[in-house]
C-alpha cells in the first residue's frame, strides 16, 4: 500500500508513530504538507499537484487536518475522494466533527446521549437558553476550540451571561451546555478504528481545573469500557462519517454522554496510558479497506434516474409489521433492503425470511416513487412548554 499522511507537523508524535507503523508493515508512506497541494479542476479527470508537480498515485490518505486549515484541508481530502483514493475520514466527516454545533445537532438526531445543549445569538435570548439546559452552573464552549481552549465553567447565570456577551462581542459563537456534576473533572477518550474501540483511557483533571484534557495537565489511566460505552463511541464516530476518531464521553448517571468526536485524535496520551499499538491498528484498518473499500452508498447509487437510497421507518400501524421481507411486497415494488436497524442492533443484508417489527428502520435502495409512498406524512412538532423562573422572565424582558 502507498499511503500519504496529510500533516503539517511531520515530527509530531502522532504523525511520526503513524508513519513508523506503516513502514514497519512494509507499506510505502510519505508525510505531505496539506497546504502545499493545488487542486486541478481543469483536467479531464480529478487531479492535484503537490509542490508544483503532478501528484503521484496513492492508494490511501490519512488526514491529520488542524482546526486552523479546516476549509482548505477538507477541500484537499474531498479531491482525493474524487480521485477514488481511500480515506478513513471523509471531508464531510471532518467538517461535521470540527463544528461543535453541527456535530451536536447530528448526534441529537440519532439517539446518542449528549449533555443538554442550547445555542443563542441574541443577548435577549441568553437567559432563556441557560434555562433550557437546566440553569447554572453551565459550560460555555467556543464552537471551534480545541484541546480544552475556549471551554469555560460559569457558576451562575450572571457570570454566564457576562462571559457569553463578552465572547459574542468579539464575533465568537458559543454553545451553552449542561454541567454534568457527577463527571466533574473526568471524562473518557475512546479511540475508534473502523467498527471497534481499539483503546480507551480515563482523563482526570488536577486541582481546581475542571477540564481533563492532557494539554491542560490532566492525568490519564487505561480503562476497560462496558459494551454500552463501546457501542456509543462507535456509533458516534460512524454517524459523523469517521472511521478513525477520538470520542470523548462523560460518565453520566444514566450512561455515556458524548461531548465531542475528534477527527484527528492525538495518540501520545492513549498509547502511553494503554500500552497499545494504536497507530498500528489504524494502519492495518486502512490497508484492509484499500483491499476492499467501503463506498458511499447514498452518493454512488443515487445517480440512477428515478432510483436512490432512503430510510423507511416501520411505524406501529404499517401493513408490513409482522410480515417477512419476502411477504412485505418491497421487492415487488422494486425496493431492496440493504440494512435493518432494530433498537441498537444493525442487521446488514437481512434475509427475506426476516420478520419486520414496529419501529424498525430500513435502509433501502429502489424506485424513489415507490419508497415515497411508504413514508407517512410528517408529524407536526409539538411545542414544548417550559416554565421559566419568574426572575429569569423578568431579567430577559428588561
Amino acid at each position: 500500500m502507498k499511503l500519504a499522511i496529510l500533516s503539517r507537523a511531520p515530527h509530531a508524535y502522532s504523525t511520526h508513530r503513524l508513519k513508523s507503523a506503516a513502514l514497519e508493515r512494509g507499506h510505502e508512506c510519505r508525510v505531505l504538507n496539506t497546504m502545499r497541494f493545488a487542486i486541478d479542476l481543469a483536467a479531464d479527470e480529478p487531479d492535484m499537484q503537490f509542490r508544483g508537480k503532478q501528484l503521484s498515485d496513492y492508494d490511501a490518505i490519512l488526514p491529520r487536518i488542524g482546526a486552523s486549515i479546516t476549509y482548505f484541508g477538507t477541500a484537499v481530502v474531498r479531491q482525493f475522494e474524487q480521485m477514488d483514493v481511500y480515506t478513513p475520514n471523509t471531508a464531510n466527516g471532518i467538517a461535521n466533527s470540527r463544528d461543535k454545533l453541527r456535530a451536536t445537532q447530528i448526534l441529537s438526531r440519532h439517539d446518542i446521549g449528549i449533555p443538554a445543549t442550547s445555542f443563542a445569538r441574541d443577548k435577549a435570548d441568553v437567559l432563556a437558553a441557560i434555562e433550557l439546559v437546566g440553569g447554572a452552573p453551565v459550560v460555555i464552549k467556543l464552537l471551534e476550540g480545541t484541546q480544552g481552549i475556549g471551554v469555560i465553567l460559569a457558576p451562575d447565570k450572571k457570570v454566564a451571561e457576562a462571559i457569553i456577551e463578552t465572547l459574542q462581542s468579539t464575533k465568537q459563537n458559543v454553545l451553552i451546555q449542561q454541567f454534568i456534576s457527577e463527571s466533574k473533572g473526568r471524562d473518557i477518550r475512546a479511540l475508534v478504528v473502523g467498527d471497534r474501540v481499539v483503546g480507551a483511557m480515563r482523563r482526570t483533571a488536577q486541582g481546581d481545573e475542571f477540564r481533563s484534557n492532557v494539554h491542560r495537565g490532566g492525568e490519564v489511566e487505561s480503562v476497560e469500557l462496558s459494551p454500552e460505552y463501546q457501542r456509543t463511541a462507535v456509533r458516534a464516530a460512524q454517524i459523523m462519517g469517521l472511521r478513525v476518531a477520538g470520542v470523548d464521553m462523560l460518565e453520566g448517571n444514566d450512561g455515556p454522554l458524548v461531548m465531542e468526536v475528534n477527527s484527528s485524535p492525538g495518540l501520545e496520551g492513549i498509547e502511553r496510558a494503554t500500552n497499545l499499538d494504536i497507530a498500528g491498528a489504524i494502519i492495518d484498518h486502512i490497508a484492509n479497506q484499500v483491499a476492499f473499500p467501503e463506498l458511499d452508498v447514498r452518493q454512488r447509487l443515487s445517480v440512477s434516474t428515478g432510483y436512490g437510497v432512503a430510510e423507511i421507518h416501520v411505524h406501529d400501524d404499517a401493513e408490513i409489521v409482522g410480515k417477512t421481507i419476502a411477504q412485505s411486497g418491497l421487492r415487488d415494488s422494486d425496493i431492496t433492503v440493504l440494512t435493518l436497524h432494530r433498537d441498537t442492533d444493525v442487521i446488514p443484508n437481512p434475509r427475506d425470511s426476516r420478520v419486520l417489527h414496529a419501529n424498525d428502520r430500513l435502509l433501502c435502495f429502489g424506485k424513489l416513487e415507490s419508497m415515497r409512498g411508504m413514508i407517512p406524512a410528517r408529524r407536526k412538532r409539538r411545542p414544548k412548554v417550559r416554565a421559566l423562573p419568574e426572575d429569569a422572565i423578568a431579567e430577559a424582558t428588561e
